[in-house]
């Protein structure tokens, strides 16, 4: 190719054997040239992806409503029973001395009458999707990184969550309700993942960070979307808060199989060359198209091994972390703080119905906090120590979770819970944040992977709290203040990475480690 041929926008050409002779020299360079300027095309591909944050959120929380103990009254004339008596149990009260304010079908609770089943009973869908969050998150993790892609393994996980909720609404008794809401949140486990992954893969990296705001803004509105479909509803069968979440998640997961491209980089790794080509081509800039000739791409299979990561699964991962003394211990001390943080994270949403304050109003606030909470992470992070930024975050949000116990009035009562929230969810993306830097390249993903999972294994045990402070404020979010304040204190043990330059490998981090304890 003559010098004349060569297109000023390309990337630096290297010579090889002549001057006739060129190649590009890498893979994220071809890439970022052939996608070029953020145009509607990648506006549209990446903003689609990242609406399934949307549905996740919504399945995530719906518990908080179909799952929720609606609210009674004393039938007229049973002295048995006092409407101003606010520790009256039903259970302690004869069948025909009160009644549900609405229809029994409001909620599973009224329609299967568990108001007498132990928490562990009542709590068990909501840790059931959890817990299938936790076994999904194991068992699909590497799926989308080798046989499936970013967008299959996407569309799969959407499908299954989306279907299963529209089984859900079909359930006949708790048990059957249940095990659909695990299968539901098996398929849910790596929708966020495959979101964040793909849309970033389809734009350059100078939008990189940008896609992830906007995955962000997808699930806060999920989130809100819940309090105003449930009050719209307000009345009729909880069936239909899932048939109103899942159908359009079912026409959402056909949408990105017909319309959305697979990640360009991922089909090179695997070898696929035409498909590779084929994609960058549809979402190339309209200037740069006319330089993706054959001969172009007939370049890029010239490209060697060396131009391919290794891939290591979660497993493989933990074997090497676990087989090194600073890695083990940084990684049991931050999913430890993670797990206090998921619990109080997950489970102050699903509290709200113990609190003395309307419940589609508490949702809404709670839901709304989330944008403060991450728009003081993004200006901040730069400015702020991370052990002190946790430890700080997760003993204000513990202080007033156990204080949402100790007072009675219901304005300061869900302000404190707001405060707490808030607080919970800062150091909820600090510590994510916080984990990307404690780990070396080679095991940063597998690092985090298994730290959300930390996350999300605090939160499937805050159901059953959340069931247990029914009867006992303090079951629930007294032991959610404590377990999160107390969990904190093992940011101790961490490094301090504010400002610290990011290590690509194992050998690389053990050196900085071993330096730190000398000095």
């Amino acid at each position: 190719m003559a010098d004349s041929d060569q297109n000023p926008l390309l990337p630096p050409l290297l010579d090889v054997e002549s001057e006739h002779e060129y190649y590009y020299p890498s893979l994220d360079s071809t890439i970022e040239h052939c996608i070029g300027d953020f145009g509607w095309t990648h506006i549209f591909q990446a903003t689609l992806v990242s609406f399934a944050w949307f549905f996740d959120a919504q399945q995530t929380f719906i518990s908080v409503f179909t799952d929720a103990e609606p609210k009674w009254s004393c039938t007229d004339n049973n002295p048995s029973c006092s409407n101003n008596n606010n520790n009256v149990n039903t259970c302690q009260l004869s069948g025909d001395a009160w009644s549900w304010d609405f229809p029994a079908s409001t909620s599973i609770i009224s329609e299967w009458s568990l108001q007498c089943a132990g928490s562990i009973i009542t709590g068990l869908p909501a840790s059931s999707f959890l817990f299938g969050c936790l076994v999904g998150g194991f068992a699909l993790a590497t799926l989308a990184d080798s046989s499936l892609g970013r967008k299959n393994m996407l569309v799969l996980s959407s499908l299954v969550m989306a279907l299963t909720g529209v089984l859900t609404a079909a359930s006949t008794n708790i048990w059957m309700y249940v095990a659909l809401r695990f299968i539901s949140g098996f398929g849910r486990a790596t929708v966020g993942t495959c979101a964040l992954v793909l849309s970033t893969e389809l734009v350059g990296k100078k939008w990189r960070e940008k896609m992830g705001i906007i995955g962000f803004v997808c699930f806060t509105l999920g989130f809100l979307s819940l309090p105003a479909i449930a009050f719209s509803l307000k009345g009729y069968s909880w069936r239909l808060m899932y048939i109103w979440t899942c159908v359009p998640s079912v026409f959402y997961s056909l949408s990105v199989f017909f319309l959305i491209r697979e990640s360009p980089r991922w089909l090179y790794i695997k070898g696929r060359k035409e498909e590779f080509a084929e994609t960058l081509r549809s979402i190339a800039a309209p200037t740069n198209r006319s330089s993706l000739t054959q001969s172009f791409f007939g370049r890029c299979t010239e490209w060697g091994d060396d131009q391919k990561p290794e891939e290591t699964d979660i497993f493989s991962a933990v074997k090497i972390l676990l087989s090194r003394r600073w890695s083990r211990r940084r990684l049991v001390a931050v999913t430890v703080v993670g797990f206090g943080i998921g619990m109080i994270y997950y489970g102050m949403p699903l509290g709200l119905g113990n609190l003395s304050f309307d419940l589609y109003l508490s949702v809404t606030l709670n839901a709304l906090s989330e944008f403060p909470a991450s728009f003081l992470t993004f200006v901040l992070i730069g400015k702020l120590d991370r052990k002190g930024s946790i430890l700080g975050l997760s003993l204000l949000s513990g202080m007033c979770s156990v204080g949402c116990v100790v007072v009675t009035w219901q304005v300061t009562q869900i302000a404190l819970e707001l405060v707490s929230f808030f607080s919970a969810c800062t150091a909820f993306d600090v510590v994510l944040i916080y984990t990307l830097e404690l780990f070396p390249t080679c095991v940063r993903n597998s690092a985090v992977s298994m730290v959300r999972q930390a996350l999300v294994f605090g939160g499937a045990l805050s159901p059953v709290l959340v069931a247990a402070g029914r009867k006992n404020r303090f079951l629930s979010y007294g032991v959610f203040g404590v377990g999160v304040s107390v969990c904190a204190l093992f940011v101790g043990l961490l490094p301090e990475t504010r400002g610290r330059v990011l290590c690509d490998t194992l050998e690389e981090e053990e050196r900085k480690d071993d330096a730190a304890s000398a000095f």
